[in-house]
């Protein structure tokens, strides 16, 4: 048996991916303490690249210093970054049909540094240092959606085959959305299109800015698990506004990172140890299907079984699939794949790659303690 539709290609705007697997943005917390691009973090891209999947996701990298979640964590945000960032798309590269898109970000409340000011569209709470955020006035709105913007060009400059703009979990852009979290009333806040105007900026402007043909797509919260807070339903909204104004792709996501219980109920398997579900985005990605006018829609979120996956993209219920955390255990799972075997990863779910990060940078704790053993 061959996984048909799992390996043949589709697209992405006018870029062809050999296969329909994704690496999903995680954070590697390979850069230096000032965001620059290391030869671990390219070893650890390049391990990705010769594993066989399609396209790569980057960890997300900050559009501002301010925007940036902790130290360690990849920036793009004044041309100095450009040569190291160069250097990671060159090297990803060497593996002719492997694409690799850089999802910029800004983290908002959601700061892990107590050096940094966690900012929000309106008061929160900074969930790790117990520290009010500051409100941002409407001009520095523009400013951050400039910044986006040239670092959206950096990426474009640097190589890169499309970028991702991330709008989950927590950071900045998911709390403009977010009706919980944004309790403005100028033209960022009220209803959901005002909720959702910073989103339609950036691409639009970002659009301006790069060749046509230089795809633009989005991590989305969908839901964010609070009460009086983002829905499905709303989500649905929201999706269709970004898809009438272009953006080529959307994977949906859910939940935020100062939650103790997230979409996958990630925290909860860390603290507590508790068994997740497969595919726990997959009514989220039904949700939005009709509405995406033949632009591609991703599942991520526990995404295990290949032959599961296989019939979610020949029933058209998905275009792409996405994962990480099995390929921090298991680089080669592509071509595992691809050879025949339809063993499921070897990852446990435990999160430990999440845990260690936050100290460290991420692999994987099984393997690393397995690897000891030998």
């Amino acid at each position: 048996m061959k996984l048909e539709y799992l390996f043949s290609p589709g697209k992405i705007g006018n870029v062809q991916i050999k296969n329909r697997m994704i690496r999903s943005a995680t954070w590697t917390a390979k850069a230096t303490k000032d965001g620059y691009v290391t030869e671990d973090m390219i070893a650890f891209y390049k391990e990705l690249a010769e594993g066989g999947i399609g396209l790569i996701v980057s960890g997300y990298i900050a559009v501002d210093s301010s925007g940036a979640a902790t130290h360690r964590m990849a920036r793009i945000n004044d041309d100095s970054y450009i040569p190291g960032q160069q250097k990671l798309v060159k090297a990803v590269h060497e593996y002719s049909d492997v694409k690799f898109a850089a999802q910029i970000a800004h983290t908002g409340s959601n700061i892990f540094n107590k050096n940094f000011e966690p900012v929000g569209p309106s008061p929160l709470m900074n969930p790790f240092f117990k520290k009010p955020c500051r409100v941002l006035k409407t001009e520095e709105i523009n400013q951050i959606i400039k910044k986006f913007v040239e670092a959206g060009i950096r990426a474009y400059e640097c190589g890169y085959d499309l970028v991702q703009i991330h709008g989950a979990h927590g950071y900045l852009l998911s709390d403009f959305i977010s009706p919980y979290t944004n309790k403005r009333t100028d033209e960022y806040g009220g209803d959901t299109q005002k909720r959702t105007k910073i989103l339609v900026d950036i691409y639009n402007q970002l659009r301006d800015e790069v060749d046509k043909n230089f795809p633009i797509f989005i991590k989305l919260n969908t839901r964010d698990y609070l009460e009086n807070g983002l829905t499905l339903e709303e989500s649905r909204e929201i999706a269709n506004l970004l898809i009438n104004t272009g953006y080529d792709a959307i994977e949906p996501s859910s939940g935020r990172y100062d939650l103790k219980f997230t979409g996958r109920k990630s925290y909860a398997t860390v603290i507590f140890n508790k068994p997740e579900e497969e595919n726990y985005f997959l009514p989220n990605v039904k949700m939005l299907k009709p509405i995406m006018k033949n632009r591609p829609i991703i599942l991520q979120g526990g995404v295990r079984n290949p032959l599961e996956v296989e019939k979610f993209l020949k029933e058209n219920i998905a275009d792409f699939i996405a994962m990480s955390r099995p390929l921090i255990y298991e680089p080669n799972l592509p071509n595992r794949w691809k050879s025949g075997d339809f063993s499921p990863p070897l990852c446990t779910n435990c999160n430990g790659c999440l845990g260690v990060a936050a100290t460290d940078t991420t692999y994987c704790i099984v393997k690393k303690k397995l690897e000891e053993q030998k």
